[in-house]
């Protein structure tokens, strides 16, 4: 009995002209489309393989191209079935030409080998597939169409009792089939088939024949299922970066000076420092980095100012930080000379577990003379202001932590006088992390910093100059005012 919707039944007689263009510019728009979403998934293809979220939006290129594509096709058989058969043979192309494809490689794009219809008759045992079921299957038309107790054979064991069922109770209880199935193909590869049918009742009301029309959706739930793993992928990706970032703040957090504000060292006598430091995060508030700051009273009343920055991002940047500025807080209340501080601290670095390069300057001012000994590692040198101007100091020989074995740092010495400001900065401050820049931007704050009153107004100011800069790397500024 034939099947009321067979993808074999004759096509209906030519529609108006109308129905022919309504559809043809259906097609043209959808190809316009494809075209459209395939040049964004090819952009997508020059991606970084480890960006997760670019791959996920390729996978989805991918599925809205596969959609598109099936809408394609299916609109060309819609219009093959409006329009004169003589329309349909392009010049030059016969009707011999056009059937010599091979019953298992469909054209790419067309709808032959992904959607094909068959029928069971029960009365007369007879079974019709169509020519694309054939494709399907990868299945010669010579070999003839499976019975439907031999179809199961061709399933993967674990699908096989959901194809039973959905026959059984098709055949039996006259429910329409609705399921997916995988099927091994006669080459060796597998298929994912969508099939959906009905039982065809005799003028009893018996089920007569049982028809069904089967889609290839392999390719479809293969961009499906890379859509869900990227998107779970970037999920915990996500998630991870977040639990990351946040530990990587407490540790930062717990590990900086705890003081806010102003904070005066000593915090008896005359000619201490007022001082103040600020942290700016980078652009993105995400990447938090290795910079640090301290000041430190000393046991034998000097004062220990220092910044620094280590390379990289996240937890092990500020638990690489947290380990060097615990080294340096113990070696300068042990008294150790700012030159071979830093020496330690490069011995330090560079037998670390994870290696990491660092710059930083070290400071320790004796408010009894005034003078300033520092030393640096390849880090921006101190600022100093007095009587309304400023000069970055002459920085003592010094290489980047961990850049380099067994050498040697300087140290130099300044004499500071009351009312001079000292600005301490980590190269970070400067406009999309222009490790190149010169200081003339700080340096131009020279008549703000010769006003303010406190440490904490130039930190202001900083911070009001500064606070707005795109930055990609976090910094952080810290300003000593010599009192009198």
């Amino acid at each position: 009995m034939p099947s009321p919707l067979s993808a074999d039944r004759p096509a209906p007689p030519p529609p108006e002209r109308d129905a022919v263009d309504a559809v043809d510019a259906l097609i043209n728009r959808s190809r316009r489309l494809r075209g459209d979403v395939d040049a964004v998934r090819r952009d997508a293809e020059l991606i970084d393989e480890d960006d997760l979220q670019m791959r996920w939006q390729r996978a989805l290129c991918e599925l809205a191209v596969h959609h598109l594509d099936n809408l394609g096709t299916q609109l060309g058989q819609l219009r093959k079935g409006l329009a004169p058969e003589a329309s349909e043979q392009p010049t030059g192309t016969s009707t011999q030409d056009a059937t010599e494809e091979t019953f298992d490689e469909p054209r790419p794009a067309s709808l032959i080998g992904r959607v094909g219809s068959a029928e069971w008759n029960l009365l007369t045992d007879e079974v019709t597939w169509s020519e694309e079921l054939f494709q399907i299957f990868g299945r010669s038309p010579d070999a003839g169409p499976l019975a439907l107790d031999d179809l199961p054979s061709m399933l993967l064991p674990e699908d096989q009792p959901l194809l039973t069922a959905l026959v059984t109770d098709c055949l039996v209880d006259g429910k329409p089939i609705d399921g997916e199935f995988r099927i091994l193909r006669t080459d060796g590869r597998m298929c994912t088939l969508h099939i959906m049918g009905e039982p065809v009742l005799d003028a009893e009301g018996c089920t007569a024949s049982m028809w069904a029309v089967l889609r290839d959706v392999s390719e479809l739930r293969r961009s499906q299922r890379v859509v869900r793993t990227t998107h779970d992928s970037l999920q915990r990706r996500q998630h991870m970066a977040r639990t990351e970032h946040q530990m990587a703040v407490e540790l930062q957090e717990a590990v900086l000076p705890p003081w806010r504000g102003s904070l005066r060292l000593p915090s008896q006598g005359e000619g201490g420092l007022d001082i103040s430091a600020h942290y700016l995060p980078s652009e993105s508030s995400s990447l938090i980095g290795g910079d640090w700051y301290d000041a430190l009273e000393l046991p034998d009343g000097r004062t220990v100012l220092t910044v620094g920055d280590l390379t990289g991002h996240g937890i092990q940047a500020t638990s690489a930080m947290a380990m060097l500025l615990g080294a340096l807080r113990g070696m300068a209340v042990a008294g150790i000379e700012p030159g071979a501080l830093m020496g330690h601290l490069n011995q330090l670095l560079e037998s670390a577990v994870q290696p990491a390069l660092g710059s930083a300057v070290y400071c320790r001012f004796d408010p009894a003379t005034g003078t300033l000994a520092w030393s640096q590692a390849g880090h921006p040198a101190p600022l100093l202001f007095r009587n309304g101007e400023g000069r970055p100091l002459t920085p003592p020989d010094g290489v980047l932590l961990g850049a380099a074995s067994g050498v040697a740092y300087e140290q130099d010495e300044v004499h500071l006088l009351p009312g001079d400001v000292l600005v301490l900065h980590t190269d970070g401050l400067n406009p999309r992390s222009d490790r190149g820049a010169s200081p003339d931007a700080l340096l131009a704050l020279a008549p703000h910093f010769a006003q303010a009153r406190t440490a904490q107004e130039c930190v202001r100011t900083v911070v009001a100059e500064f606070g707005g800069t795109e930055r990609l790397d976090d910094a952080c500024v810290l300003i000593a005012r010599i009192g009198g």
